[in-house]
């Protein structure tokens, strides 16, 4: 598998795979304790020299692994809400497919911009979401409101195939105001619906979009490797620390990138 992971990362130095590989770890482990891996994977391939446009797609597929291995500790909340996730399925779908398409027909100058505020509301997201979890869990409603439940995942899931980060935050906030949940049942469905979305746009961009090969093979063994531990070390791992460090990673990604403007 070494050998195989070195031959595939040729194009980039050997202290950019490095990166990469500890940014992938990372971005893994994020996603299995907390939400936020893209905000590091992202940024790390920027600061490579890496387009913002191919940055994104190559960070959406080489991270995907992480993902997926990340669910391992919501096992018991997820088998509980089949039944959300089946009706929920379809609306997630539909918003990664025109997410990722939208991307797409996205020139490389125009998302060179829009990224800015991209990175910059992630980082808000994930600065806030202690506060989000805290007024979920505090909530008293009791009834489902099914077509606001619709409608909040088919556009956060539009939002999450067109860039990504933060989208987790976003569908907990959704799920706080539409269903009668606990935050670990909120999060055992966001975990899934983050991967179906992941998915579909990661598809879509191997078939269509042009991610950096070379990336993808760094970030997809080490996101797999982190969402592992992640899941498994979720109860143990210091959150309020891994959550500052997302933010203060996007918070001097969004100085670096207005400044390049």
């Amino acid at each position: 598998m070494t050998s195989s992971l070195l031959a595939s990362t040729q194009g980039l130095s050997s202290g950019a795979v490095v990166a990469i590989l500890v940014a992938g770890f990372g971005a893994g482990l994020f996603n299995g304790v907390a939400g936020g891996g893209t905000m590091l994977s992202f940024p790390t391939l920027l600061a490579l020299g890496i387009p913002p446009l191919t940055a994104n797609i190559s960070s959406t597929v080489g991270i995907l692994p992480g993902y997926a291995a990340s669910i391992v500790g919501f096992r018991r909340e997820i088998s509980k809400h089949r039944g959300h996730l089946r009706r929920l399925i379809v609306p997630g779908l539909c918003g990664s497919v025109l997410g990722a398409l939208l991307l797409l027909t996205t020139s490389a100058a125009v998302f060179r911009l829009l990224v800015i505020a991209l990175v910059g509301l992630a980082t808000l997201l994930f600065a806030v979401q202690p506060l989000i979890a805290k007024a979920i869990a505090a909530r008293t409603t009791k009834v489902e409101h099914r077509t606001a439940l619709v409608l909040g995942v088919a556009v956060t899931s539009l939002y999450g195939g067109y860039f990504g980060a933060g989208m987790g935050i976003m569908l907990l906030v959704v799920f706080g105001l539409t269903l009668p949940l606990s935050l670990s049942e909120s999060s055992g469905l966001r975990s899934v619906l983050s991967i179906v979305v992941n998915a579909i746009a990661a598809t879509i961009f191997l078939i269509h979009g042009a991610p950096n090969w070379a990336v993808v093979a760094a970030l997809a063994p080490s996101s797999l490797l982190g969402g592992y531990l992640g899941a498994h070390l979720s109860r143990r791992l210091p959150v309020p620390w891994l959550r500052a460090c997302v933010v203060g990673v996007g918070v001097l990604t969004t100085i670096v990138l207005i400044v390049r403007a």
